[in-house]
């Protein structure tokens, strides 16, 4: 009888500390990246966005985060990814180039055709309230 609710009590308890969001002591840089999709082009953006997951995954690059659009403002997807040193980047676009795929300015060209805006903004983070209270309160 005891079994059911001690289960039920530890399922919950990891429940909630799985699901707590976790801030880093030290933040670290990210870029925040909002897009709006140019009109029938977004499975064929998301595919390119993909691949290029794919290479940074191989390379050791964090995960991008995605959201996508539900209701609201007009955006389709934004996205939260690293923000990558130069040789890091270099690298990834000599793994692109080694796949097929297009690097570099070239890339920036073929990527401009599948977006009708977009925008990219560096963060720092993610951190609770309490931490940005505590960073900009230091003399």
């Amino acid at each position: 009888m005891f079994r059911s609710p001690l289960l039920l009590s530890l399922a919950a308890a990891a429940a909630l500390t799985f699901a707590a969001p976790v801030y880093a002591q030290d933040p670290g840089h990210v870029i925040v990246a909002i897009y709006r999709v140019a009109p029938g082009k977004q499975l064929e953006f998301l595919k390119w966005m993909a691949a290029r997951e794919a290479i940074d995954k191989e390379a050791g690059v964090s995960a991008t985060q995605w959201y996508s659009h539900m209701n609201g403002d007009s955006w389709d997807y934004i996205a939260i990814s690293p923000d990558i040193d130069d040789a890091t980047s270099d690298k990834l676009d000599e793994m692109a180039r080694k796949r097929g795929l297009k690097a570099g300015p070239q890339a920036g060209l073929e990527f401009r055709q599948m977006v009708a805006y977009h925008t990219d903004t560096i963060a720092a983070g993610p951190m609770s309230a309490a931490q940005i209270v505590d960073r900009v309160s230091k003399p």
